[in-house]
């Protein structure tokens, strides 16, 4: 099977085998502010990551490219997208374009429709420094993201099976490169362990890629005669793996995994995220029901964030790291384990 036939097998399964649904938000609850002393004119969406000033906190996080004009078609969509709404985008793993210069159109639309940008470039963690550099260069990126795709790829029948030197790759990409350097896991979650170790490279930030959302190992599976049904229910939760990032490192914390609504998207920010990406929910909003009632669908989703804000008496996204939080279930457990106390949480002061 060719690389770019993987791609398009990529986006079908990832459609048809849907979103997980097992985050954790919904054992997230905020408590009420009668008196919020507020006002939704107040309220601002604009966030950072590292040196990248964002107008909004939502990003759609890497889905596709490589597979020739059915995957053009979906990035230039999402780029118009990006670019109508003010949001920032990243593309799917490069490597394709880079092992095929054929390929390269379909990630170069991105910046051809959307010129003034934030735009994301996206390597595998077994990239080079040059190939780092031509990713970035293919589409004017603003950052690289670097992705973590250990269980995909054992699953993945012609994936890779050796993963050794991965954070020295990292380091060295992160020092040399002339952008920021994002280093994100692809469905399964970072842990603290793996926060800590990242924390001590020159990266800019770590997107957390939570479990619950798009699940690889199941994409993959479709693709096995022996399926590996053990992967199908591995990996950190989405909100718990916000907070056990949190714990380990002061890094800008990007969160994504199965975050589909304006709830999802404040909860995860006021769990300690700056920026929250989505991509499953927004692929199939494009697929089902097109790029204009998509568009409609995230400038709602802005004045959603902006009412929760202020029901919740944040002018800015930094004033939500500070709202007390309920936790309950399996997330409150999680944490209790593993000595994250949950309990501070729900005994945040907001400084008003």
């Amino acid at each position: 099977m060719t690389r770019a036939q993987r791609k398009r097998d990529h986006i079908n399964f990832a459609l048809s085998t849907g979103q997980q649904d097992k985050t954790g938000f919904e054992d997230v609850k905020f408590v009420h502010q009668s008196l919020p002393n507020s006002a939704l004119d107040d309220t601002g969406l604009q966030s950072r990551i590292g040196e990248l000033s964002l107008s909004s906190p939502i990003f759609v996080n890497a889905m596709t490219g490589g597979g020739g004009e059915y995957t053009s078609k979906i990035n230039g969509d999402l780029s118009i997208l990006a670019r109508e709404t003010g949001i920032a985008l990243a593309v799917g793993s490069q490597m394709s374009a880079i092992k095929s210069p054929d390929e390269r159109k379909t990630y170069e639309i991105v910046r051809k429709n959307n010129p003034d940008g934030i735009i994301l470039a996206n390597l595998g963690s077994e990239a080079t420094v040059q190939q780092a550099a031509d990713a970035v260069e293919m589409i004017e990126a603003d950052a690289l993201q670097i992705h973590l795709n250990v269980i995909q790829e054992l699953t993945m029948p012609e994936g890779d099976r050796d993963f050794k030197g991965a954070i020295d790759r990292i380091n060295m990409i992160a020092d040399r490169l002339s952008v920021p350097v994002i280093v994100k896991e692809t469905g399964f979650g970072i842990g603290r362990e793996a926060a800590l170790a990242l924390s001590e490279t020159p990266i800019a930030a770590i997107d957390i890629g939570g479990y619950g959302g798009t699940n690889f190992s199941k994409i993959e599976n479709q693709r096995r005669q022996r399926m590996l049904g053990y992967f199908d229910d591995w990996g950190i939760p989405t909100a718990l793996s916000i907070v056990e990032t949190c714990s380990a490192s002061d890094l800008p914390i990007m969160a994504s995994g199965g975050i589909r609504n304006s709830l999802d998207i404040v909860k995860a920010l006021s769990l300690g995220a700056c920026a929250a990406g989505m991509a499953g929910a927004v692929l199939r909003s494009i697929i089902d029901k097109g790029l204009n009632e998509t568009i409609n669908e995230v400038n709602d989703i802005h004045t959603d964030i902006r009412f929760l804000m202020c029901a919740l008496g944040c002018n800015k996204i930094e004033d939500l790291h500070e709202v007390p939080l309920i936790l309950s279930g399996e997330v409150h457990h999680w944490m209790k384990v593993r000595g994250l106390k949950p309990d501070n949480f729900s005994n945040r002061k907001m400084n008003k």
